[in-house]
């Protein structure tokens, strides 16, 4: 059986794309193409930039699915489509054609060099716990055991977050 993953994704840069939506579709297209089975995914929310509000809004979203490889193996495909897709890393927080985050993979609990897991910041962002919840309500954080509806409660970053319509 191949572990579960859930994998975050945003973007406040649509580049070449007709839009956000279009290019956060892609994406998951590509992850599909990676190897990413039995994919779902949550809408698309909207969601002031931060830490800068100033700078253009990001679109999120989470999407869920099964990976033959192992944890280490998905972040590299994950950098690799962030740089097809044109991901430059600048300064912290900058503006981004397109962020992907492994927030858990099967549960595992890891604090490698390269790989924190779960996500060490994905619980306090409504922008992830909400798209996670849509899709799978019944996550639990593997660190605190708490549910992800709760989480979504009491996440600080974001709160603005809204979904949108598909």
């Amino acid at each position: 059986m191949s572990p579960s993953v859930i994998i975050a994704l945003g973007s406040n840069d649509k580049g070449a794309w007709p839009d956000i939506s279009a290019l956060l579709d892609a994406a998951v297209h590509d992850l599909e193409s990676a190897g990413l089975g039995d994919v779902r995914r949550s809408r698309w929310w909207r969601s002031a930039a931060w830490p800068d509000p100033t700078d253009p809004p990001f679109l999120n979203g989470v999407a869920q699915g099964a990976w033959a490889g192992t944890a280490l193996e998905l972040m590299t495909t994950l950098s690799g489509i962030e740089a097809r897709f044109g991901r430059e890393r600048s300064v912290k927080n900058a503006p981004r054609m397109l962020d992907l985050d492994l927030i858990d993979f099967s549960g595992q609990v890891l604090n490698l060099p390269d790989l924190i897991l779960p996500h060490p910041r994905a619980v306090d962002r409504v922008f992830v716990m909400g798209p996670l919840a849509e899709i799978d309500p019944d996550w639990r954080d593997p660190v605190s055991g708490r549910p992800v509806t709760a989480l979504v409660e009491t996440a600080r970053v974001g709160r603005d977050a809204v979904p949108l319509d598909r």
